[in-house]
């Protein structure tokens, strides 16, 4: 899988590496031959060149040391003071020589290893030629160690003699052993002629002397039978000559020496003999090498001639290559890239597309998606596929718009026909709790007002994802206080919420209906994602910007990732997808800001938890007073008297203020505060009109006597004490009241109040649907 996602240049290059990988190695086994050829002219040149001079000097350096021993004298001793100095200016050069760095590149390790042996014997050198003139050393060692340091050149000969060219090795090796031959000859002359001059040839002189006659004897025999036959008639005729018969002739008077320890012959005699026969036996080696020479040359030119068939050409064959495959692979990525452009194009394309759809609008399917032209070969025919895939994406969007907007449109109109029954709901219900003086039957319509504006809060909910504005409206402007009081009312665990202090100041109305639902899902996200024993704190003042409220809840709160993504996605007025279906708060939070240019965002509470911060713009704020409302007070609604929220409040249907069910003002302290004046007491003494003047409902007051529940006496300097349900019927009971006192104010203050109780016709300054 790794290789197809790869792109087309690194494929050809890829393919073009291995060709030209491929045109090496078979050049490099063609021209290996020639670099061969190169390596040994240039060993020729800086191993074997110095070598055959030096080996010669320490052939006569060894005879003259041995003559010394033989019978030291003057002359001698000059005469291998000389040879000395010969010997080291030929044994420096020799060093220099293999120094060189074509000798390293071209030599094998075997070959170094033995050119640093032959060093290392040079460097000892001196040592024997100490000992010889001290005359500290015999002539048997003195010429052992000359002949052990003579051998290691050799071994350097039998190193470059190694080529790839079978026959070419093999006469090279036995020209290196017919050369070792005349090594030996060198031996006996040096061994016999320290003999001659000490005037005595000891039992082990004539022994090694025996020996070295054979083996060159053996040596030259063996070389001579394995090389051409121009070297074995040369060598025959060697054998044969007046040189090598007087040689064997004196060779053989050695050997069978009798017993007498004197030559049977003159130092004269011996040199004569021997002189020419190392000249004769050095000159069948040249020749044989001069020969072995010219059989090469045919080879090197084959190999010269394999090096350019194989290399010219093939490199010229190579380049053609990489020429066709790098313009083929240009053409090919461009028509690649132009596909590779259109496609994201078209990516880019399609979502403006689908937006387009989903605004209603019509979309050609041949002007989204042109043709794409790319000629008949396979490129053409991908770009063909592709226009083929761009239409049917086209089309499908439009489809599926199509399908989408004929659902939502079942949708719209099934949430519409929902939230016409809830209104109608709502309104029954508001007319049963007018006609209702049962405190329990009361508190029970007032759980069932409150689940039935809870669900016209989800039914709009529906609405406002399908892209629709619910029909709840307000003419005129609404006090701030109702708003939040009326988006605290449509949340189910309301009585975790604390209304702080909210500034006088009021909404535009035709912003009430979405602000409200704005808060509403704010304020159950905090409550709902927070411990039950807690409260989720509201309040709300004017900043430079317009007016802010606060939503701060104490629960376990958000990472910074998630709360970074719940703010981009508050911003984002996009359409709802699958990823939203979890989060339908913060989608339905970004649909209502968007509407009136109200921002929300996400903090980091003090205690932890979150804290929602709606700004609303100026525009859509009315009037700007110093003094804050609290709860406690009386709301432009009309409400009056203090204590806390405890019980849901019925949707004032009848308010001029708000269409919407607000948290219950007005109610007595608990506590068993003084009430102020205006205020209904548990007893029911005291006024029946609010300072407003409005009526103020007292529980069982339209009973008889008779029938009134006596209240509990209470001694003089305790604290009320009551029961939970007697508090919890007192409120709903009040709540009751005032909620017909505001309905009576508005009548009278002509505010469009329905003529009678069962009218459900909406009041024109509440809302409209």
């Amino acid at each position: 899988m790794g290789s197809r996602s790869r792109s087309l240049r690194t494929k050809v290059v890829a393919l073009l590496a291995a060709l030209v990988a491929l045109w090496g190695f078979t050049a490099w086994v063609t021209v290996r031959d020639g670099v061969d050829l190169l390596g040994m002219r240039a060993l020729d040149l800086q191993v074997f060149d110095p070598t055959e001079p030096l080996l010669l000097q320490l052939q006569l350096e060894r005879r003259t040391s041995l003559v010394y021993l033989g019978r030291p004298n003057e002359t001698t001793l000059d005469e291998l003071t000389r040879l000395r100095e010969r010997t080291d200016q030929l044994a420096a050069e020799y060093v220099e020589s293999t120094d060189n760095w074509q000798v390293g590149l071209f030599g094998s390790d075997a070959l170094h290893d033995r050119v640093t042996e032959s060093k290392r014997q040079l460097a000892a050198l001196p040592d024997t030629r100490t000992a010889v003139d001290g005359r500290n050393v015999g002539r048997s060692v003195a010429g052992a160690a000359s002949t052990e340091l003579i051998g290691s050149f050799y071994e350097v000969y039998d190193e470059l003699g190694n080529v790839d060219d079978d026959q070419i090795a093999d006469d090279t090796t036995q020209l290196i052993r017919l050369n070792q031959a005349r090594e030996l000859l060198s031996q006996e002359d040096a061994l016999l002629a320290g003999v001659l001059a000490a005037g005595r040839i000891t039992p082990a002189e004539r022994a090694e002397f025996t020996r070295i006659v054979g083996a060159r004897q053996f040596l030259a025999e063996q070389a001579i039978v394995r090389l051409p036959d121009a070297d074995q008639r040369r060598y025959e005729q060697l054998l044969t000559g007046t040189n090598f018969r007087r040689l064997a002739d004196l060779e053989t008077r050695i050997m069978n020496g009798n017993g007498t320890s004197r030559p049977p012959f003159s130092t004269s005699d011996w040199s004569n003999v021997t002189a020419a026969a190392l000249i004769e036996i050095g000159d069948v080696v040249l020749a044989g090498g001069d020969d072995i020479v010219r059989n090469a040359t045919p080879v090197a030119i084959g190999v010269i001639v394999r090096l350019v068939l194989a290399a010219g050409l093939g490199l010229l064959v190579v380049i053609t290559a990489v020429v066709v495959s790098i313009s083929t692979a240009r053409a090919r990525a461009r028509q690649w890239h132009r596909l590779r452009d259109a496609a994201l194009q078209f990516a880019e394309r399609l979502p403006r597309v689908a937006e387009r759809l989903g605004r209603g609008e019509q979309v050609d399917i041949a002007e989204e998606a042109p043709p794409l032209r790319f000629g008949d070969d396979e490129t053409g025919q991908v770009g063909r596929a592709l226009d083929l895939v761009r239409q049917t994406a086209v089309r499908t969007a439009v489809e599926q718009a199509e399908l989408r907007r004929a659902q939502d449109e079942v949708f719209l109109g099934l949430a519409r026909r929902t939230q016409a029954l809830v209104h109608h709901q709502l309104t029954l219900l508001d007319a049963m709790e007018r006609r209702e003086h049962d405190a329990d039957e009361l508190e029970d319509l007032f759980r069932v007002d409150h689940l039935a504006t809870r669900m016209r809060r989800h039914t709009e909910n529906l609405i406002t994802v399908g892209g629709a504005t619910p029909g709840r409206a307000w003419r005129r402007g609404v006090p701030m206080v109702d708003v939040v009081r009326g988006a605290v009312g449509e949340v189910e665990d309301y009585t975790r919420v604390t209304v702080r202090e909210i500034a006088d100041v009021s909404l535009a109305g035709p912003a009430v209906g979405a602000v409200i639902h704005l808060l509403a899902e704010l304020i159950e996200n905090g409550v709902i994602y927070s411990p039950p024993h807690t409260s989720v704190e509201v309040r709300g003042q004017p900043v430079a910007n317009g007016f802010a409220v606060e939503i701060e809840d104490r629960g376990p709160g958000m990472t910074e990732a998630d709360r970074a993504a719940a703010n981009h996605r508050i911003a984002d007025d996009g359409e709802l997808t699958h990823g939203d279906a979890s989060r339908l708060g913060l989608h339905l939070v970004s649909r209502l800001a968007t509407r009136h240019g109200v921002r929300v965002q996400l903090r980091e509470s003090a205690y932890g938890g979150t804290t929602a911060v709606v700004l609303i713009p100026s525009d859509l704020i009315i009037g700007d007073e110093s003094e804050p409302s609290v709860p406690g007070k009386a709301s432009a609604a009309g409400a009056d008297g203090s204590g806390p929220s405890t019980e849901p409040r019925r949707r004032p249907e009848h308010t001029a203020a708000l269409d919407g069910p607000t948290v219950p003002t007005g109610l007595p302290d608990p506590a068993g505060q003084p009430a102020e004046p205006g205020d209904l007491t548990v007893s029911g003494i005291g006024p029946t009109r609010t300072e407003s003047g409005l009526p103020v409902r007292v529980r069982q007051a339209s009973l008889a006597p008779a029938l009134r529940a006596e209240p509990e006496a209470v001694a003089e300097g305790d604290d009320a004490i009551r029961e939970p349900e007697q508090v919890r019927r007192m409120m709903s009971s009040y709540q009751t009241g005032t909620r017909r006192g505001r309905s009576d104010a508005a009548r009278l203050l002509g505010a469009g109040g329905r003529p009678g109780p069962d009218d459900e016709s909406d009041d024109a300054d509440q809302q409209e649907t």
